[in-house]
C-alpha cells in the first residue's frame, strides 16, 4: 500500500495471501454497495468464510476494516498514476494518460470505484480526515510536481497557482471515474454527454483534453 498509515493488526499479515485477498474484496463490495454504516460485518465474515471473531483479529474496528479496504483498493490505480506523473514526458502527454487511466480503471474496477465514492460522499468526518491524510496528500502533490514541472518548461501558464491547478484537475479526474462507474454520475453523464457516450472514448478523452489544455496550457504568443 501507497499509504503510510496501516489499519489492519500484525496477524492479518500471517494469513495467506489468497484468504487476505478474499476477506478484502468480499468487504470492498459490502462497503461500496452499502455504504460505511449499513455494511454489515457478519454479511462480510460470512461471504469471507471467517468468523467474525476472527476479523476481529485483523482488526480492531469497523473503520480499521473500511480502511484497509479502501487502500487495496486505490493503492494499485495509485501506482499506476504515480508512474506517469512521474515520467519526463511532456505535461499534456501524461495528463492524457490520466485521462484514459481514469476511464479504463473504472470500467474494470468499478465496485473499487464505487467505494472511493462512498468515502467521499458518506457525512463521516472522521472517515474524511482519515483518508484525506492518508490519501489525498499523496495525490495533491504528485500532481502539483507535474504542474510546477509544465511551468518551468513552459508548457503551462504561470499565471495560475500549481496547488489550486492540481486540486482543479484532481477532481476533474475524480469525476470522471465516477462518471464510468457510479450510477448516478452515470446517469447525468449521459444528460449533458449523449446517450451514446460510453461507446464514444476517444470523444470524450479529446473533449477532456481539450478543455484542460484551454485552462493551462500556455499560450504560444505568451512564451
Amino acid at each position: 500500500m501507497s499509504a503510510q498509515t496501516v489499519y489492519y493488526k500484525p496477524t492479518f499479515m500471517n494469513i495467506p495471501e489468497e484468504k487476505r485477498q478474499k476477506i478484502l474484496s468480499v468487504a470492498v463490495a459490502e462497503f461500496a454497495n452499502h455504504g460505511f454504516d449499513n455494511a454489515n460485518i457478519n454479511t462480510i465474515a460470512k461471504k469471507a468464510q471467517v468468523s467474525v471473531g476472527s476479523l476481529y483479529k485483523y482488526f480492531d474496528t469497523k473503520t480499521d476494516l473500511f480502511m484497509t479496504s479502501v487502500h487495496y483498493g486505490i493503492s494499485n490505480l495509485e501506482v499506476v498514476v504515480e508512474s506517469v506523473v512521474n515520467s519526463d514526458e511532456d505535461v499534456m502527454v501524461r495528463l492524457e494518460k490520466l485521462i484514459r487511466i481514469a476511464i479504463e480503471y473504472s470500467r474494470r474496477n468499478s465496485l473499487l470505484i464505487k467505494l472511493y465514492n462512498v468515502c467521499t460522499s458518506e457525512g463521516n468526518r472522521v472517515l474524511a480526515e482519515k483518508i484525506a491524510e492518508d490519501m489525498e496528500a499523496i495525490t495533491a502533490e504528485a500532481y502539483k510536481k507535474t504542474i510546477v514541472q509544465g511551468q518551468v518548461a513552459g508548457e503551462i501558464r504561470t499565471d495560475i497557482d500549481p496547488g489550486m491547478a492540481s486540486f482543479l484537475v484532481d477532481n476533474l479526474l475524480m469525476n470522471i471515474q465516477f462518471s464510468y462507474a457510479c450510477d448516478y454520475y452515470c446517469e447525468r453523464y449521459k444528460i449533458y454527454a449523449g446517450e451514446d457516450i460510453f461507446e464514444k472514448d476517444e470523444f470524450a478523452i479529446e473533449n477532456i483534453l481539450r478543455f484542460i489544455k484551454a485552462a493551462l496550457k500556455m499560450d504560444s504568443a505568451e512564451k
